[in-house]
């Protein structure tokens, strides 16, 4: 699969058409979608260095798609959203969601020039340190995972990164990733049983990154090993993640075997944050760089701030470390952080996340109305998530009419939209 420069998604073909002479002029390789759908697939198809991602699309609006993109691993290209009605509030909502910048239609030449060019000038410092883990500290314990992943490197043959739950899996997975090589993950995990042969064709000569095998039933795992039988075919490194321990994998009945053993020749073993204290600061000091982007004001962590999370357990690992800080710069109403923000934060963790208190991913020890409005929240949340925030699609889903799932939303304070498919720009 060839790369491109620019994905260019909007629903108007006249805008679509403009941007794209313009850029190519410019001497820009460009892609069009005229959808989140298409978008999906040209994405992992030709690889954009950035895109330019329409607000208002009448299947699937571009905040939603960013989204996407955001929770699934798959931001890893710049975005820059567009709009002609767009409000201050959705521009930040964008820019806090991981949008590099924002465009108000009808978009001046010298105003979207600056942009790509701001775009391009980002992602060549992401391609820049892509094989380099110096990112998750400095501490032995990384040195040794360094020295892993050199050895791995040697070898085409897949990877399992085995962690806790809350290691950075797909940060890691990255060090497989050479130059512009494809890089690929399934936009739903069906697609690993259904469409594994498209999978390869869009990795080729690339990675495939799978995930968590942890997470996954009889039927997902027979896709996985059906695609480690065909990689070689395609020069393409299978990567995948496991958060529990593989012994215990090996002898329960939902998993098979052959699976874990084609997979267990090359381990490399993630450590967990607790082992290297020592990162911290470091860590802490990265994570607000990136979140003070957003807010476009620096904030700065004072020594007992950042004692107290350095004395931390990290039972969620790098992930918790990474929502603890974003929820702490986000919120911030002053530029020094103190120890109370952090209490504060890591306290909401320790009632919420205890291990012990959850089944299932459920905290039992909720008052039954609680863990109820639990259930109906991520119960909502997935069939929206699903459908695309078609909201007459999730309706006939869940068996509701539109007015009754409404205000069950409401209710639960999921946030959506009635917005039609054909409601102007």
């Amino acid at each position: 699969m060839r790369s491109s420069d620019i994905l260019i998604v909007d629903d108007e073909v006249g805008i679509r058409d403009l941007l794209s002479e313009i850029l190519q002029d410019e001497g820009y390789s460009v892609t069009l979608a005229e959808n989140a759908e298409e978008a999906r697939q040209l994405r992992n198809q030709t690889r954009p260095t950035m895109v330019l991602l329409d607000i208002w699309m009448p299947d699937c609006d571009g905040i939603t798609l960013l989204k996407e993109w955001a929770k699934s691993g798959q931001l890893n290209m710049p975005v820059v959203m567009m709009s002609g009605h767009a409000s201050i509030d959705t521009a930040v909502e964008a820019t806090k969601i991981g949008a590099l910048d924002f465009l108000e239609k009808p978009i001046a030449l010298q105003k979207l020039l600056a942009a790509v060019e701001r775009a391009f000038k980002h992602s060549a410092m992401q391609a820049a340190s892509t094989m380099s883990l110096d990112k998750l500290g400095t501490s032995e314990a990384v040195k040794q995972l360094n020295q892993q992943l050199e050895r791995a490197a040697r070898t085409q043959a897949p990877v399992l990164l085995s962690g806790e739950p809350g290691s950075p899996f797909e940060m890691v997975a990255h060090y497989f990733q050479t130059g512009n090589a494809p890089w690929v993950e399934p936009g739903k995990i069906e697609q690993i049983s259904s469409s594994p042969i498209e999978l390869l064709q869009k990795a080729s000569n690339g990675v495939l990154y799978l995930g968590d095998i942890a997470q996954y039933g009889k039927s997902i795992q027979q896709g996985i090993l059906f695609l480690l039988g065909k990689a070689d075919r395609y020069n393409v490194r299978v990567v995948c993640a496991c958060s529990q321990p593989v012994q215990e994998l090996l002898t329960s009945p939902d998993y098979d075997s052959r699976l874990l053993n084609s997979l267990s020749a090359i381990m490399v073993s993630i450590p967990p944050l607790r082992n290297q204290p020592e990162d911290i600061v470091f860590l802490v000091e990265q994570l607000i760089q990136e979140f003070s982007e957003s807010r476009k004001t620096a904030v700065k962590f004072n020594t007992a701030a950042l004692n107290a999370l350095r004395q931390y357990e990290w039972p969620g690992n790098f992930e918790q470390l990474r929502s603890v800080v974003k929820s702490i710069v986000l919120t911030a109403e002053s530029k020094e952080i103190g120890l109370e923000n952090v209490q504060a934060v890591l306290s909401q963790f320790t009632l919420n996340q205890q291990p012990s208190e959850l089944v299932g991913g459920f905290n039992f020890d909720l008052p039954l109305r609680e863990l109820r409005e639990d259930l109906e929240r991520r119960y909502f949340e997935y069939h929206i998530a699903q459908e695309g925030h078609n909201m007459s699609k999730v309706a006939q889903k869940v068996g509701l009419e539109r007015t009754h799932l409404y205000r069950k939303l409401k209710q639960l304070g999921i946030q959506f939209s009635r917005r039609g498919s054909n409601e102007n720009k």
